[in-house]
């Protein structure tokens, strides 16, 4: 884990709202069929050294309540013909949890880690629940970035 200082980004992608009570369950987990929709109705640039993001948003409370997620890269390194929506990654101070290994599983893990630390009684950060994401740079690696206060 390291922390860094971030600048706003726009991310452009497909959303849908859900919470992890459902994301535990495959009949009412949304996140991965969002995936397999934007594969399927957008073309990320990868070779211009795009990324491909999750974005969690609009956060209810904390890890417990629904929150929105997007699945999108920004809108220059994205070619869709699907209505997309926006949103922002505001600038701001986040720590990053990295993985690597099979997809999903690497990512399961690096939020179980991201969980585990932040319930710590002796975690010194505090989780914004503003906006966190999910940086996927390669098949097989992905960088979490949550906000903290």
């Amino acid at each position: 884990m390291k922390s860094v200082m971030l600048a706003e980004k726009h991310i452009a992608g497909l959303s849908v709202r859900t919470n992890n009570a459902n994301e535990r369950h495959p009949g009412t987990a949304k996140i991965a069929s969002l995936h397999q929709t934007f594969v399927q109705q957008a073309q990320v640039k990868y070779e211009k050294g795009a990324c491909l993001y999750g974005v969690y948003y609009q956060y209810e409370s904390d890890h417990r309540g629904d929150f929105s997620v997007l699945v999108g890269a920004e809108p220059d390194m994205l070619e869709s013909n699907a209505e997309l929506t926006r949103t922002l990654l505001p600038a701001g101070d986040y720590l990053v949890f990295s993985g690597e290994g099979e997809m999903p599983q690497v990512v399961i893990a690096v939020w179980e880690q991201i969980w585990r630390y932040f319930a710590d009684d002796t975690c010194v950060h505090t989780r914004a629940y503003s906006v966190d994401f999910e940086c996927y740079t390669s098949e097989t690696k992905v960088d979490i970035y949550i906000a903290i206060a």
